[in-house]
């Protein structure tokens, strides 16, 4: 009878253990805004929000193709609209637009739209990680470690660097007078190795003028992220 106790309570504390577990996992915010974007600063107060969850690694893109309406978002690079272009074929969406947040590279949605978003976190942060992604300091630059949890696509290991908060007066363009707040502004986005499913360590730099970096383990270029970690400074 004492066994059949012990062993319902082991059942039990593993039952509830494997939700939290699984809350662990980090889900990939990439927010496409501009400072040219009149619909933009919700989604942009938004994404604060989200970054400062411990389960969200939350990043901030600024597109450049708003620039010719006024105002010079200085931000904005043609790179992070590439990326979100890559997205668009990879969803076989026609066009693109801001504020849109792409989450774990597979869903799309308007940025402001927080029920949306927070329901579609929790339902991702609940799925296992086919990666684990571990960052740590050494000896003045950045070791990545790698290693498979299960089945892996051939994948790309990017590197990203992103700024504090910033405060920006916006002078022309459609918020013309605001005083606007940006987080984790994306400053360097790489493309730190290609990764085939075995147990990697990868060297990196240490980024200057950041307050953290993101690794995040994606199948090919606009897929998937099978595995992500953050490391703040």
């Amino acid at each position: 009878m004492l066994h059949l106790l012990r062993l319902l309570i082991l059942t039990t504390l593993t039952l509830i253990a494997l939700p939290l577990a699984a809350q662990t996992r980090p889900v990939v915010v990439e927010l496409f805004t501009s400072q040219g974007c009149s619909s933009c600063p919700p989604a942009d107060a938004f994404l604060g929000e989200l970054a400062e969850r411990p389960d969200v690694i939350a990043l901030s893109l600024h597109v450049d193709y708003w620039d010719y309406l006024g105002w010079r978002d200085p931000f904005a690079s043609p790179a992070m609209t590439q990326r979100q272009r890559a997205y668009a074929a990879a969803h076989g969406e026609r066009s693109i637009y801001t504020p849109q947040m792409v989450l774990q590279g597979e869903i799309s949605a308007i940025g402001h739209q927080k029920d949306l978003v927070n329901a579609a976190i929790s339902r991702l942060a609940g799925e296992p990680a086919r990666a684990r992604v571990v960052i740590r300091p050494a000896n003045g630059s950045m070791l990545v470690e790698i290693a498979p949890l299960g089945p892996v696509e051939p994948s790309v290991v990017h590197l990203v660097s992103y700024a504090g908060p910033q405060r920006q007066q916006i002078a022309r363009g459609e918020n013309r007078g605001r005083s606007l707040s940006y987080h984790n502004v994306v400053t360097n986005w790489m493309r730190l190795a290609d990764w085939s499913g075995d147990e990697v360590e990868l060297t990196a730099p240490v980024p200057t003028m950041a307050r953290g970096v993101a690794v995040i383990v994606q199948e090919g270029v606009a897929g998937a992220v099978i595995g992500a970690a953050k490391y703040e400074f």
